[in-house]
């Protein structure tokens, strides 16, 4: 990473700012200004999450707010209500008063004195999100957006649900939201109540597991805040970016279809994190590319960016799995437009000998009855760049699923865009999974995982209004896997596994399920894009930059170990992650010398289940998180478990909170709710 010493302005850095709300409520800001702003006005730029910008977000934050602001920005970073040092509650992500109080937020930069009235919103995960829903109530000041890492469909492609099916991260972060949320603000910056602050925000602390699931089908819930609901809303230009090991990939084509706005997208190898300094790499210097993209929209600039191609690609190489990546190799693509007429759609027809044709493929029916711990090769839903999180080599979920293969590819064949099967099957229970991988199988017969998609088959038809199947009964589906770039080269085979179960990742049906697979009609759509000669002319990005860093000492640097142990003779499993470091921090303990804080996160997940059973499902996760100076300790934990039977799921959780030694509250849930067609 290059940090660059000197910057065009100079910078103001303001700790803390109080942004007034209409019902008295204060927001707490820390802004980056250019030194002459207040004579020279300049366009604002605005982060608005509720992931601490005083303390575990300080290291990521400085260097990118102060790179904006040292190139003619004022940069803003905003704590959501009721999250940091802002005032009030915290009750839910998304919510209409979260909209409102940006929309405030946005006319409020836009009336300062340093600032000329035009602003820009950017943000990774949860800014992404609630970006595109403020771009969605279009305030007059909001000139454009960049969205990170986020979705336009709350319900199809967040943490919660995919398919129909209840993703184990939905207990992942709702338990580590309900940890940020607990955490007191600084006494140094609100005073005094800060001690009623905090146990205010403990006493209406939200059990956000069970909250989220309550809501298992795509009801109004999910549909708040999902902007393709209406993309017409959306009035202001949009740059949207992702990244293969990402878990949000999927919105950004979407996005380009579905909105009418300027926009363009960017997918790159990258996990979970600003393209800068997100692994897997290269990493790009995305504050390079955001700020033509700000001086194009925001300053009437002509960088030339919005003459380069709509979408911009990183083509994956065939690489054997291996557990994480520090560089994926590839290369750079582009299409002027999204959805683009040069990809070729390549129908590969499931054979009951388990090849895949072209033609001439005879039906029959073939059954497929996975164990429930299949999926143990599927590394985690979503990448934050740490260890143990990709995908292994798949072929011990192969063995449990049906499998299709081509034969040995002659030449290299390139997709890009969304894989589809059209699964005609059907099920001995109501209630059932389908689970879908696409592989690169090497000449060796290692299997390494391109893409896969779930569908829970209740919602074969309307995730809105699912079904219950009729055992025995045929019935079709189609199963979207997530979207790729992925170059299958000579020699290799690509290979269709179907199985029914995906533990850790999809928490699994109420009974055993055998599928019915019929050959010759079910069939796999690859979209397939011929190379083409003007992608090497494509200019490269330029290498990473970003401001000067803030004074971090790393005390303990970020782990994660992830084992997975299993018992011959009842042939049960359990699959342990430990992490320290959170998902924001990216560090297990650090002190923060400038404001002299030290902060520290932990998390143990557990995940077992049985050979045969899947109502012996049983997940759980413990988070720790804590601040400290010398005098002073907050520190809160949450112990959060799910179990299932076959008609409800129960949700268990232990809060606690310590002042030092001294206990500041103990709170318990037990949650029992009724499993609707999951």
């Amino acid at each position: 990473m290059k940090t660059v010493a000197e910057l065009p302005s100079r910078v103001r850095v303001v700790e803390n700012e109080w942004l007034p709300l209409s019902d008295g409520t204060r927001l707490a800001a820390r802004m980056w200004l250019p030194a002459d702003a207040a004579h020279r006005p300049v366009p604002a730029l605005l982060e608005y999450l509720p992931y601490r910008k005083r303390d575990f977000m300080r290291g990521r934050d400085g260097p990118m707010h102060y790179y904006f602001a040292g190139h003619g920005y004022a940069s803003i970073r905003v704590d959501i209500r009721g999250a940091g040092d802002s005032e009030g509650l915290t009750f839910d992500e998304y919510t209409e008063r979260e909209l409102d109080d940006a929309v405030a937020v946005i006319t409020w930069l836009a009336a300062q004195p340093w600032c000329n009235g035009s602003v820009g919103m950017f943000g990774i995960s949860w800014g992404g999100f609630n970006s595109l829903q403020v771009a969605a109530r279009a305030p007059s000041a909001l000139k454009a957006i960049i969205t990170l890492c986020a979705a336009d469909d709350r319900y199809a492609d967040d943490a919660h649900y995919m398919g129909g099916c209840l993703l184990n991260e939905n207990l992942i972060w709702g338990t580590a939201f309900l940890i940020y949320n607990a955490l007191p603000p600084d006494p140094e910056i609100v005073g005094e109540r800060w001690r009623d602050i905090w146990r205010d925000r403990l006493a209406n602390a939200v059990l956000f597991p069970a909250h989220w699931l309550r809501h298992q089908r795509r009801d109004g819930y999910w549909k708040h805040g999902s902007v393709c609901e209406d993309y017409r809303a959306v009035r202001c230009p949009v740059y949207a970016i992702g990244g293969w090991a990402d878990g949000y990939s999927n919105a950004v084509g979407r996005l380009l279809e579905g909105l009418s706005v300027p926009r363009k997208g960017l997918i790159g190898p990258w996990s979970h994190a600003y393209p800068h300094n997100a692994l897997p790499g290269p990493a790009i210097g995305f504050l390079q590319e955001a700020l033509r993209w700000w001086d194009h929209w925001l300053k009437g600039i002509d960088t030339g960016i919005m003459a380069e191609p709509m979408f911009r690609v990183w083509m994956q190489d065939s690489v054997p799995p291996e557990p994480q990546y520090q560089i994926r190799s590839g290369r750079w693509i582009a299409e002027p437009s999204w959805p683009s007429p040069r990809i070729e759609s390549l129908t590969l027809t499931l054979n009951p000998r388990g090849s895949l044709a072209k033609s001439g493929a005879t039906e029959r029916r073939l059954e497929i009855l996975s164990p429930p711990m299949t999926g143990l090769a599927s590394g985690g839903w979503c990448a934050f760049g740490r260890g143990d999180e990709m995908p292994t080599d798949q072929r011990v979920d192969d063995s449990w699923s049906l499998v299709f293969d081509c034969e040995p590819l002659r030449e290299p064949l390139e997709i890009l865009g969304t894989p589809r099967l059209r699964l005609v099957f059907d099920s001995d229970r109501a209630v059932a999974q389908a689970v879908v991988r696409l592989n690169d199988v090497f000449p060796d017969g290692t299997s390494a995982l391109v893409s896969y998609g779930v569908l829970n088959l209740c919602h074969r038809k309307s995730h809105e209004f699912p079904a219950p199947l009729t055992p025995g009964e045929r019935s079709e589906a189609i199963i979207k896997l997530n979207d790729i770039a992925h170059c299958f080269p000579a020699g290799h085979r690509l290979r269709i596994a179907i199985a029914t179960s995906y533990w850790p990742l999809v928490w699994p049906a109420p009974e055993p399920v055998t599928l019915g697979i019929y050959t010759g009609v079910s069939a796999v759509d690859l979209p397939v894009r011929p190379p083409q000669p003007e992608d090497a002319e494509l200019q490269n990005f330029a290498a990473p930059e970003e401001g000067p860093r803030e004074s971090i000492n790393v005390r303990r640097p970020s782990t994660r170990r992830r084992t997975i142990e299993r018992d011959a003779p009842s042939g049960n499993v359990v699959c342990r992650v430990f992490s320290e470091g959170g998902e924001f921090d990216g560090a297990a303990m650090v002190h923060l010398g400038d404001i002299d804080l030290t902060t520290g996160f932990s998390a143990a997940q557990i995940y077992q289940i049985g050979a045969s059973d899947p109502l012996s499902a049983k997940a759980a996760i413990t988070v720790h998180a804590m601040l400290q100076r010398k005098s002073w300790t907050a520190a809160v934990r949450a112990a959060v478990e799910l179990r299932a039977m076959k008609d409800s799921f129960i949700v268990t959780a232990h809060l606690t909170a310590n002042e030092g030694n001294a206990e500041v509250i103990a709170r318990s849930w037990e949650e029992k709710i009724a499993r609707d067609l999951v």
